[in-house]
C-alpha cells in the first residue's frame, strides 16, 4: 500500500487496481539501482549517481513489484492507495523547468507532489497567514501556488502584491473561480508518462526555517539529498519494513513530513498512514491507534506528554510495536512513564531541516533518558568550541558534524540569496548546527539549548523576531522582546515582554494582552502567538529585565 488516508465518518473506499500505469517508457533505467545500492550512496560507500529522480528511480519500481492486497482493515471512510497512482501524482507536471511552487496544504493528501521532476517544492503549513504566504511567494519568486481551500482566501487578500505568481492550483473536491482544479486535471491526466532525467543535485525542495534574527531562510534541497538521504534513517532509526504502517504526525510544512511519510517511508516501501485532524485531539487519536493496524508511530514529545497523563493501559493499540519522537527534546519522565504504560520503547531522533537527522536512539542500541542517542550514519557529530576544535567528553559546546573534503550530498545546497548565511554554518573542518550539547563517554549526546535562541514549541521552530515584529505592528506596543518559558506540555512557549505606549497604560491588563495574543495570530502563524505576555510598568525597555517583578502574566 501506499498511502492510506483515514477520516472521522464511517465509509468504505478502495480505489481500484490500477492496471498497466506506469511512469516512464524505460522499464530497465532502475536496474542498476536497488535498496542495497541506495543505502550504500547514503553510508558515502558508493559514489552518487549522475541522474536521480524519486518519482522513476523509486516509486516507479515499487509500483513493478507491489500487489494491491486486503490487509484485513475495518470497515471506515479510508483510502487505500497503490503505489502506481500516487506515483502519478508525482509526475503529472513532468517538464523541464526550474520555475518554484509553493504549497499549502492541509495534509499528505497530495504528499507525492514533493517530487515534481524539474520543479523546485516550497511546503508551508496552512497556519500561514497571508503575510506569511506574501512573504513566500515574494522572497521566492514563485511562479505557482498549490493550496487547499481553507487558505485560498488568504491567498487572494495578497495575490495582486506578487507580480511572479501566475498560477494557482486548488486541492479541493470544490471548484473556486481563479483557480485550476488538481482534481480535474488530475482525472484528464494520461496514465503514460515519460518522467523527466534529473540530474542528482538539481533543487528539488526549499523549506523556509526560522532563526533568531530576519525572516525565515530558504534551506534548498536536491533531488538526492531528500531522496536518497534519508534511506538509512528508513531502516535504522524508523525501524521500516514494506510491511510496516507508519503514522507520522508533523504538519506537512516541515521537513519531518518529508522525511517520515514520504521518503524514508516509500525507500522501503511501507504504508503511510494520514489522519486529517484539523487539530489534536486525544480522544480521536487513541480510537485510531486502537483501530487501525498502525505499526510505527512518530510524533513531537508533546502529544506523548499529553498521553501519558491519560490511563493508557485501557488501550489495546491494534499493532503498535515501534514509536519515534522528535523536534524538541523529550523530558525522562516522559519516557519512563510511556514505557510503564504501553511497554513501549520511545525512540528520540535529533536533527534540522538543513541536514536531516544527525543523532537517533536506534532499535538494539541502550537507550539512556534525557539523551537524543549516539550520531548516526553518515554523519560524523562531534561537539566543538567556538575555534572549531574538538571538545573531550562531558564539556558544553555547538553541535556539529565534521565536513571533510567536500560537502555531504545529504546536506542542504544553500539558503537561497543568501551566501553569507550559507558560508556562516561552516567553522573550520565542521557544519555547526547551532545547537549546544554535551557528549558522554559512551558517545551519546545530550541537548542543552539553542545557541541563537530560536524557541522550539510542539515541535515547532519560532523565531523571536518574527513574534516581535507582529507584536511591535500593533499601536500598544513601543518596544518588544520574545523569549522562551519553559512548558510542562509544550516543551517551552512563546512568552513577549512588552513596553506599552502611553495611551495604553490605563488599558485592562487582561484584556490587552488577549487582544494582543489574537494580534500575534492574524499577523502571523498563530502556533506562533505569545501564550505568556508581560509588561513591566516602566517606559524603557531596558528598565524592563530590572523590572520582572512588576510584570503582569496570563
Amino acid at each position: 500500500l501506499g498511502i492510506m488516508k483515514t477520516w472521522l465518518t464511517f465509509r468504505f473506499i478502495w480505489l481500484a487496481k490500477p492496471s498497466g500505469r506506469h511512469f516512464h517508457r524505460d522499464h530497465q533505467r532502475w536496474a542498476s539501482l536497488t535498496l542495497a545500492d541506495f543505502e550504500a550512496i547514503n553510508r558515502c560507500d558508493r559514489s552518487l549517481p549522475k541522474n536521480f529522480n524519486f518519482a522513476g528511480d523509486v516509486l516507479d519500481q515499487w509500483s513493478q513489484k507491489e500487489k494491491v492486497e486486503d490487509d484485513g482493515l475495518p470497515l471506515g471512510e479510508t483510502n487505500a492507495w497503490a503505489f502506481a497512482p500516487v506515483g502519478i501524482l508525482f509526475i503529472c507536471s513532468a517538464t523541464r523547468t526550474t520555475q518554484r511552487i509553493c504549497a499549502v496544504l492541509q495534509s499528505p493528501d497530495h504528499v507525492g507532489s514533493l517530487s515534481f521532476p524539474g520543479l523546485v517544492f516550497m511546503p508551508g503549513t496552512t497556519q500561514l497567514t497571508a503575510k506569511d504566504i506574501l512573504y513566500r511567494l515574494r522572497v521566492s519568486k514563485a511562479k505557482c501556488i498549490v493550496a487547499s481551500e481553507e487558505v485560498a482566501p488568504a491567498v487572494e487578500s495578497i495575490v495582486s502584491e506578487c507580480p511572479h505568481l501566475k498560477t494557482k492550483l486548488l486541492v479541493s473536491p470544490e471548484s473556486r473561480n481563479g483557480w485550476l482544479s488538481f482534481q480535474e486535471l488530475f482525472q484528464s491526466a494520461s496514465e503514460e508518462h515519460s518522467c523527466v532525467e534529473t540530474g542528482s543535485q538539481e533543487p528539488m525542495a526549499i523549506y523556509f526555517t526560522s532563526g533568531t534574527t530576519g525572516s525565515p531562510k530558504m534551506a534548498q534541497h536536491s533531488q538526492s539529498s531528500l531522496g536518497i538521504g534519508y534511506t538509512l534513517c528508513g531502516r535504522y532509526w524508523l525501524d521500516l519494513k514494506s510491511s510496516d504502517i507508519i503514522w507520522n504526525m508533523s504538519d506537512t510544512g516541515w521537513i519531518k513530513a518529508a522525511i517520515g511519510s514520504v521518503f524514508s517511508s516509500w525507500l522501503q516501501g511501507a504504508c503511510v498512514f494520514v489522519h486529517r485532524m484539523a487539530q489534536f485531539d486525544m480522544d480521536t487519536f487513541l480510537d485510531t491507534l486502537t483501530t487501525y493496524p498502525i505499526t510505527t508511530l512518530c510524533s513531537a514529545p508533546t502529544v506523548y506528554r499529553m498521553l501519558v497523563q491519560k490511563d493508557l493501559k485501557r488501550y489495546k493499540f491494534k499493532k503498535l510495536q515501534h514509536c519515534l519522537t522528535g523536534g524538541e527534546p523529550l523530558n525522562p519522565e516522559v519516557l519512563e512513564q510511556w514505557k510503564a504504560q504501553t511497554g513501549l520503547e520511545l525512540y528520540e531522533g535529533y536533527g534540522q531541516t538543513e541536514v536531516g537527522i544527525i543523532c537517533a536512539n536506534q532499535k538494539g542500541q541502550e537507550i539512556k533518558p534525557g539523551s537524543m542517542g549516539k550520531g548516526v550514519l553518515p554523519y560524523d557529530v562531534q561537539i566543538i568550541d567556538e575555534n572549531g576544535s574538538v571538545l573531550p567528553p562531558g564539556k558544553e559546546g555547538e553541535i556539529a558534524l565534521r565536513v571533510k573534503s567536500t560537502r555531504p550530498f545529504c546536506f542542504f545546497s544553500e539558503y537561497v540569496d543568501n551566501p553569507e548565511k550559507t558560508a556562516a554554518t561552516i567553522r573550520g573542518h565542521f557544519y555547526v548546527t547551532g545547537d549546544r550539547g554535551v557528549m558522554d563517554t559512551d558517545g551519546y549526546f545530550w541537548f542543552v539549548g539553542r545557541a541563537d535562541d530560536v524557541i522550539i514549541s510542539s515541535g515547532y521552530r519560532i523565531g523571536p523576531f518574527e513574534v516581535e515584529s507582529a507584536l511591535i505592528e500593533h499601536p500598544a506596543v513601543v518596544e518588544s522582546a520574545v523569549v522562551s518559558s519553559p512548558d510542562p506540555i509544550r516543551g517551552e512557549v512563546v512568552k513577549a515582554f512588552v513596553v506599552l505606549s502611553a495611551p495604553f497604560k490605563s488599558s485592562n491588563l487582561e484584556e490587552l494582552t488577549l487582544e494582543l495574543q489574537d494580534h500575534v495570530k492574524k499577523s502571523t502563524a498563530p502556533y506562533k502567538y505569545p501564550r505568556k505576555v508581560s509588561g513591566p510598568k516602566v517606559k524603557k525597555l531596558d528598565q524592563m529585565w530590572r523590572s520582572w517583578d512588576m510584570n503582569w502574566c496570563l
